[in-house]
């Protein structure tokens, strides 16, 4: 049984205009871009946008994040020198209140107007450390506050310092694996093409499609009449219509579970998967092909 189809790679993963976190001002500028056809490494810088205003954005939020930090350590010291200093009051009004008290108890011994005098010291102690431990535990709370608000201040730059030098990060792009690089088709200057350094992109725009050229695989539409030829260990010839003295070895792969038809078509098909068996400088992503399907039984190896 014949068939059409296209090439395509088994492992492969598309690169985007990466979208940064927080308030953007639009598109980005690209400043290096692998060329067309490269071979890459995981990891290597396959595409770089311009990181000024990242990086002046990383810088600032730097410098209020160390001043905020300096303010929240100065501000702790404070509360525990102010704390430590109502403690020592409070600590003092005590001993005024326990001298007043040993002093009142002397009261059948003291003349009325001195021991009157007593009475008025004991009732001041009294208030004055009713006060202080009132006034002490307000004033505990307005400190701990005043030190949460800095914290709080802290943290927000600490976020947005991070969320800068993540964005800083994201505006290089790095291969997640091994392979060759496919640069992707845009829409630039009124036409298609594809990207090129100096251009202004929109986050999310399709980039670089990076595949394994290791592993390919074709893929076909079969008819509905001849979906019975999809079986495990069914085998194909695959004729590459740019290199039609070539011809490759497939296996079959897979195949969808029910025939599906486009939109306003009766002609339903399967979509079917067969996996090359060698690779080939010559298999590249999205060349047609013929295939030739044989059934397990009794057909072509």
């Amino acid at each position: 049984m014949r068939a059409t189809g296209t090439i395509q790679p088994v492992r492969f993963l598309g690169v985007q205009v990466p979208r940064m976190s927080g308030q953007q001002s639009g598109r980005l500028t690209l400043t290096r871009l692998v060329p067309n056809g490269s071979q890459v490494r995981t990891g290597d810088v396959i595409a770089e946008f311009d990181r000024t205003e990242q990086l002046d954005k990383a810088r600032e939020a730097q410098a209020k994040f160390d001043a905020l930090s300096h303010q929240v350590a100065q501000r702790a010291a404070q509360n525990r020198a102010e704390a430590a200093k109502r403690a020592a009051d409070l600590a003092t009004a005590r001993a005024d209140l326990a001298k007043a008290e040993i002093e009142l108890r002397k009261g059948p011994l003291l003349a009325e107007l001195v021991r009157l005098a007593a009475e008025v010291r004991l009732a001041d102690a009294r208030e004055r450390v009713a006060s202080l431990e009132k006034s002490g535990r307000f004033r505990d709370e307005a400190a701990a506050a005043a030190l949460r608000i800095l914290e709080l201040q802290r943290d927000r730059q600490k976020v947005s310092l991070e969320r800068a030098l993540r964005n800083a990060e994201m505006l290089q792009i790095k291969a997640p694996l091994d392979g060759m690089a496919v640069l992707e088709n845009i829409w630039r200057n009124n036409t298609m093409g594809q990207a090129q350094e100096g251009d202004q992109l929109w986050p999310g725009q399709p980039l670089v499609r990076i595949f394994d050229p290791s592993e390919m695989e074709v893929r076909v539409s079969v008819g509905e009449p001849d979906g019975a030829v999809l079986v495990p260990g069914a085998r194909a010839e695959v004729y590459l219509d740019a290199y039609p003295n070539m011809v490759f070895q497939a296996r079959f792969e897979s195949a969808s579970p029910a025939a599906a038809s486009p939109l306003g078509s009766p002609i339903k098909t399967f979509a079917a998967r067969f996996r090359l068996e060698r690779g080939n400088p010559h298999l590249l992503p999205d060349l047609s092909a013929a295939v030739v399907i044989y059934p397990p039984e009794g057909g072509k190896s």
